[in-house]
């Protein structure tokens, strides 16, 4: 092997109830929801975003790879590309709206459009603004940025590696029970869940010099967002090698009416766009987790555009706009081979449980106890049968390729 190993512990593929198909204290008890699991000991980012672009994603330092063929509520990679992103109308008054909050203590996102303002600034032919910029409309409202006057509140963004504090936990049990009336979180859970990462840091190889505010190296991070130094939002993100990758997002539910999420979401493209500005030619775009079809509250992710599915099959990228009849008519789709897609509960026309050969089992390493390093084909595990399931489904979803370059624990 001629990079770094990763280590891994394969888990095995796991049933669960599907947390998509209806409202929290409704759901079914039925187990329809399907996924291969991983539990990495040693990961490079590099590694990590082969691994997005083949459908994994990780929760705390658990990776998961959903089943979709089998799954009740298929969830597809989806991918925004940062360099094409041109937010919309309704996406740059979220943006107006808080810069002006910020530097004038005005609500108002649009001037010509609310009640409450003088009505000089009602006149039927305004005066043009300049053309909406992402990346300086973004900063407008930021102390560090806000130059020619005293703005009415003081804004901060800051970016640090992932770490606990009481001050991000006490936002995260407010959010959790305010939005998803959940009152059970613990330091540990939260923990578990938000702070714990498996990816290991390394430089970003930036050609010129970056300014202060952008991180050195890829790894997990803390977006932080401090109103008048009151921590009001956090966003959980992992930067990779061509991508920022959105973990979790969460928020003071005071502000709200002032739709942080999609502030969130434009300022992670931003990131994005900001690094690759530095000589990061790789850093395309911004990662934002599955998309859901069947779950209108997980549809938001297509507003944001141009965005793109990954083939559960190939592992190709399709334009989501053209694929939306496909995800309408059918519960399962592969956009490269459509006449694979599934409707209602159809199943695959093979089921055949994964397999590799003896061959690949015979570039594939295995470790036990820290000690005995093995080839997989000479391993006493290839033989067992638990065992065997659980490592052939970890390396048919990380693929031959990636399995190489790694060493299974046990």
């Amino acid at each position: 092997m001629n990079e770094k190993p990763v280590l891994i512990y394969p888990e095995g593929y796991h049933a669960s109830t599907c947390g998509y198909c209806s409202p929290p204290g409704q759901r079914s008890s039925e187990k329809s929801s399907f996924t291969v699991g991983i539990s990495p000991v040693q990961l490079t980012c590099s590694y990590y975003q082969k691994m997005i672009d083949r459908g994994w994603r990780r929760s705390g330092e658990y990776c998961y790879k959903p089943d979709l063929h089998r799954s009740c509520c298929p969830q597809y990679t989806i991918r925004l590309n940062v360099n094409e992103f041109t937010p919309t109308r309704s996406q740059r008054k979220v943006v107006h709206r808080w810069n002006r909050f910020v530097v004038s203590d005005s609500e108002n996102g649009d001037a010509m459009e609310t009640d409450n303002k003088p009505s000089t600034l009602k006149r039927k032919n305004p005066p043009k603004s300049e053309p909406f910029s992402l990346l300086p409309s973004i900063h407008a409202s930021e102390a560090s940025f806000v130059k020619d006057q005293t703005p009415s509140h003081e804004f901060e963004v800051t970016l640090e590696p992932a770490s606990y504090t009481d001050e991000k936990f006490e936002l995260y049990v407010k959010y959790q029970a305010d939005v998803h009336n959940d009152h059970r979180e613990s330091e540990s859970g939260f923990t578990r869940f938000l702070v714990d990462s498996p990816l290991e840091p390394s430089p970003i190889p930036y050609t010129t010099d970056p300014p202060e505010y952008l991180p050195r190296n890829y790894g997990s991070y803390h977006q932080m967002y401090r109103l008048d130094g009151k921590l009001i939002a956090m966003a959980i993100i992992d930067i990779l090698p061509s991508c920022v990758s959105s973990v979790y997002f969460m928020y003071d539910t005071t502000w709200e009416r002032f739709s942080l999420g999609k502030l969130s979401a434009m300022r992670e493209a931003s990131l994005a766009k900001e690094i690759q500005s530095f000589g990061v030619s790789e850093m395309k775009y911004l990662y934002m987790g599955f998309y859901i079809p069947s779950c209108k509250k997980m549809r938001y992710k297509g507003d944001y555009s141009p965005s793109f599915l990954l083939d559960p099959e190939e592992y190709s990228w399709h334009a989501l706009t053209p694929a939306i009849p496909m995800l309408d008519e059918h519960r399962y789709v592969s956009f490269a081979h459509p006449d694979h897609s599934l409707k209602g509960n159809e199943v695959p026309a093979t089921s055949e449980e994964p397999r590799i050969s003896d061959e690949e089992a015979s570039s594939i390493w295995t470790l036990h106890n820290g000690t005995d390093l093995q080839l997989l084909k000479s391993s006493l595990y290839w033989k067992h049968p638990v065992l065997s399931d659980a490592l052939v489904r970890a390396i048919d979803g990380l693929g031959i390729e990636l399995s190489r370059q790694t060493v299974f624990l046990f």
